[in-house]
């Protein structure tokens, strides 16, 4: 098992005052510096400065491996008491910066120690530098060879595993590409570069693949199956305005000048919320490939859906980052989420806003018998966000105005958490689709398999981070 020192250290000129961060991975065997973290954080006390930068530090050391061991070591006597379970936490803006530290490794895995300050230069210099460059106006930037790793992580494929620390490997993405320079840094996950609109396959359309269509990856020019990705086009333009090229595929480096945006937003974000996305487990209509929506039959997980629940709680309880289980009113969601929640310790919410869509009169048919039962109701379908499926079902622009809803409303309840929301192919692809900013027809291009794992963070600034991994095939 690897082993991490991290130190951290916050300061405030003035208490509260401009105020900043620094945190030090180490490899504790040899003593390697790994990962540095400084932010500028605006106005705030010494204190929340200090667990600010205890928290950069835990989420650095996890992105690196959730599984090492971690001994922090903090000039803050307070800090060091309060996450000890020695000393309570009472003031109001440290408590919640504590549950998220204290949440992202299992209890027993990271201990505190207490270090004079002499011996907490390096964390110290960092904070320092932080609140130099915030007093500037500017965002600190780390040393180049910290850069270019930080670089490499948000580039490279990640290995299989639920992306419940979306929102820790988002602020990785905004701080490595902040210096990003060649073509490529920028993450695949916004180039789609698919089919037409109107040529989109059953498989995208209906959220599985149809036998013997090509992989999703050779489709959309997106990243190979099983390759988790971060979508990092999450700022930039205005709504509406983002860039072709980011969705087209057609230029890396517009790509880059894009993520850079990101990077140039105000320092002070906070911690995201962070959205685990998770479809739902096989049903005996979903390897049918058949309309399964709100308005139909609302059947209950398959045997194989059932063990693809079990095995995604383990994953989701192995990396110990969820908070709370949210889960729309569908039987096949409501199963899913008892499994996981049993396993988490945690009780099950339900939010309407995450039903799937009500396919109407196509309910339980499969595409190709709606073509041809109802051929200009399904072309309509395709081209107009607000036709509805035939019978009075609902239109895709108002299954995005029933989930934006439920998606700002969740939003508001768990501000700064990670949460599961056991949901559907239309709502957690809409829910994407609008994190990105995409048009109405990106739903046709994206394709969600059953129990995989999507998570989207929302940032104080109003934007968003997205990660993927669709490959459920460990699942089954």
């Amino acid at each position: 098992m690897r082993e991490f020192i991290v130190e951290a250290d916050g300061g405030s000129r003035g208490n509260p005052g401009p105020a900043g961060y620094g945190s030090v991975v180490r490899d504790a065997a040899t003593g390697e510096t790994l990962v540095e973290r400084a932010e500028f954080i605006g106005t705030a006390t010494n204190n929340v400065a200090e667990y600010r930068g205890l928290l950069a530090g835990l989420r650095a050391a996890h992105e690196l491996d959730p599984a090492a061991r971690v001994h922090v070591r903090m000039d803050s006597k307070l800090v060091v008491e309060q996450m000890s379970g020695r000393w309570k936490i009472k003031h109001p803006a440290m408590k919640p910066l504590a549950m998220q530290a204290a949440a992202l490794f299992p209890a027993g895995q990271v201990t505190y120690e207490w270090i004079p300050r002499e011996r907490n230069k390096h964390a110290d210099r960092l904070a320092n530098e932080a609140m130099d460059a915030g007093s500037r106006g500017e965002r600190w930037e780390p040393a180049r060879s910290t850069a270019e790793l930080d670089t490499r992580e948000v580039t490279a494929p990640e290995p299989a595993g639920p992306p419940g620390d979306a929102a820790a490997g988002a602020a990785r993405a905004r701080a490595a590409l902040a210096t990003a320079t060649a073509p490529g840094a920028a993450s695949e996950a916004v180039r789609t570069g698919g089919p037409a609109p109107g040529a989109a396959s059953e498989a995208v359309r209906t959220g599985g693949p149809a036998p013997g269509a090509a992989s999703e990856a050779a489709r959309t020019g997106g990243p190979a199956p099983g390759a988790a990705s971060e979508a990092v086009r999450t700022g930039g333009p205005a709504p509406g305005a983002a860039s072709e090229a980011a969705r087209t595929g057609a230029s890396a480096t517009a790509d880059v000048r894009a993520a850079r945006n990101v990077a140039s937003a105000p320092p002070d974000l906070g911690t995201p919320t962070t959205f685990v996305l998770l479809r739902h487990g096989e049903t005996p209509l979903t390897p049918l490939k058949r309309f399964s929506g709100s308005g139909g039959s609302d059947p209950s997980l398959s045997d194989v859906g059932r063990r693809q629940a079990e095995l995604a709680a383990g994953v989701l309880a192995a990396r110990g980052t969820v908070q709370a289980v949210v889960s729309s009113p569908l039987a096949r969601c409501r199963e899913t989420a008892d499994v996981i929640a049993a396993r988490l310790g945690l009780e099950v919410s339900v939010d309407d806003g995450l039903r799937e869509t009500d396919f109407g009169a196509w309910e339980g048919l499969t595409f190709g018998e709606v073509r041809e039962r109802y051929p200009d109701d399904m072309e309509a379908w395709l081209a107009d966000p607000e036709a509805e499926p035939t019978g009075g079902g609902e239109s895709f622009a108002a299954v995005a105005r029933r989930v934006a809803a439920a998606r700002d409303r969740l939003l508001d309840s768990y501000r700064g958490r990670t949460v599961l929301l056991v949901s559907h192919v239309t709502p957690i692809k809409t829910l994407v689709r609008l994190a990105l900013e995409a048009p109405p027809q990106a739903l046709f291009r994206m394709e969600l398999s059953a129990a995989s794992l999507t998570a989207v963070a929302y940032y104080a600034d109003g934007n968003a981070s997205v990660r993927l991994l669709n490959d459920t095939s460990h699942l089954r």
